[in-house]
Parts: structure tokens; C-alpha cells; sequence
């Protein structure tokens, strides 16, 4: 697909499969299309390696950050579980909201925890709301660490941000959904892969190993959970569809 951006005459040409055709450049479908564009640039040019929470490398997406906060408001769980650490920010960050909330705590599980990364979690004035395990997410060991530390009448939330591959994810799903609540969410992050396997640190197995492929497979047969983005708690617009890297990513467990 070509796009071209033409601001004095206001409108983008848009060179597709399906035909040439022009379009506004100040509405909602022109807005799409930059947006997806911006984010594919964006993630090749590592935009989300440059943001901290409270003094900890964050690397997501800020419009993801955002949505999560507005979600784990409105939900206030008892437990956050999140597979893949990294740097730690995500702790952080759900641990921060804890603490404004009144109430929560975080559980977080990485296969590899560098040492400098867990001084520096532990060593944070949140570390109070945080427990953290190095293995495998999916190895039964860990799985029933985790199952330890959560109780039967706590509001528990999952989100998995580890191994990105279909496999994995598929496996993570099956796991630790069945901790999660009725009314609460797993997060499968990250599915922003399957349209960056033409960028140049994109990867061409992507375009069907990623996590959207493993949330397909798993909600044919579970029909306890439902795809859907949470809605925005706050729209005066005419937008409906989030800049994200994780689209395809919330299921929700009904009630």
C-alpha cells in the first residue's frame, strides 16, 4: 500500500490492491492509517525503549499504559500477575496504582531476572506490593508458586507480556486463565507483531506466529472468555479504536 500525504490540498491518496482513492485527511479513517503507520515506524525505531515509570525503564506503548490504568481502576483487583518482567516498570506501574487505589498486589514471573534489575526492583519504595519468581511461566513449579500466593475470593488479572510466540502464549493462556475472575481480564500483549513482519526488525514468521494466532486458537474452545477492548472510560470524539501494540489483546472472563 502507498499513502501519500498531501497537506495543502488536506487529503491522503491511498494506493492499494483495491484501487486508488483519496480520502480527507482530517477524519477518522485517514487518523487510522497514520496511526498504523506511525506505530510501525515507530516500533522499528525502539519509540517505546524511551519511557520510565518512577525511575524504572517501561517499555510499552504510553497509549497502552493509559487504557491499562483505566481498566485496573474501574476493576481494582486484588492481584496482578505478569509474566515477563524485564527492566521491572511494569511492576512499578501496576504497584503505583495499587497504592493510590488502597489495595492490590503484583506478582511478577521471568524466566531470566538480571541481578541488576532485581536490586533495583527490590531496592524500589513500591517493592512492598511486589513479589516476584525467575523460571519458566509455564513450568508447574512456578505456576504453583503463583497459585500459592493468590486466594479463592481475590479479583485476580493477568497480563502476559513474556515469549511473544504463538505457542508460548497459547500455553500461558490456557494456564493462568483459569485463575482469572469472573468480570476481569487476560492480556495478551503484543499482537502488534503479526503487522510488523515487514518491518526491518520485524521477523517474516510473525505474520502467523505472534499472539493474536495464540488468542484465536484459544477462544475456540473457551467459551468462558470474550475478545473485547474495554471501553474508554472518556470519548468526545468520533474515534473508537486504540493506538496500540497490543490489538486482540483483552479477554475478558464472563460473569
Amino acid at each position: 500500500m502507498k499513502l501519500i500525504i498531501d497537506t495543502d490540498n488536506a487529503e491522503i491518496t491511498v494506493d492499494a490492491d483495491d484501487g486508488v482513492r483519496s480520502i480527507p485527511l482530517y477524519s477518522n479513517e485517514a487518523f487510522e492509517l497514520l496511526s498504523r503507520e506511525w506505530v510501525r515506524v515507530g516500533w522499528n525505531q525502539k519509540y517505546q525503549y524511551t519511557f520510565s515509570w518512577l525511575g524504572r525503564p517501561i517499555i510499552q506503548l504510553p497509549e497502552d499504559i493509559v487504557r491499562t490504568q483505566e481498566v485496573i481502576y474501574r476493576l481494582k483487583p486484588d492481584v496482578i500477575i505478569e509474566t515477563g518482567i524485564a527492566h521491572g516498570g511494569s511492576l512499578i506501574f501496576y504497584a503505583s496504582l495499587f497504592k493510590a487505589i488502597g489495595k492490590g498486589r503484583v506478582i511478577g514471573v521471568d524466566i531470566d531476572i538480571r541481578e541488576y534489575n532485581r536490586e533495583a526492583i527490590e531496592e524500589h519504595e513500591l517493592f512492598t506490593n511486589i513479589s516476584i519468581l525467575e523460571g519458566s511461566s509455564t513450568a508447574p513449579d512456578i505456576v504453583n508458586k503463583v497459585r500459592d500466593q493468590i486466594s479463592k475470593d481475590e479479583t485476580i488479572m493477568v497480563i502476559l507480556d513474556s515469549d511473544h510466540c504463538k505457542e508460548h502464549v497459547y500455553s500461558e493462556l490456557e494456564i493462568y486463565s483459569e485463575l482469572v475472575t469472573p468480570g476481569s481480564y487476560i492480556v495478551a500483549t503484543d499482537g502488534i507483531m503479526y503487522d510488523l513482519h515487514d518491518v526491518p526488525r520485524g521477523d517474516s514468521s510473525w505474520s502467523s506466529d505472534n499472539p493474536i494466532a495464540a488468542v484465536d486458537s484459544f477462544l475456540m474452545k473457551h467459551q468462558e472468555f470474550v475478545l473485547e477492548q474495554p471501553a474508554w472510560v472518556f470519548n468526545e470524539s468520533n474515534l473508537e479504536n486504540n493506538i496500540t501494540h497490543w490489538p486482540s489483546a483483552w479477554l475478558r472472563r464472563i460473569e
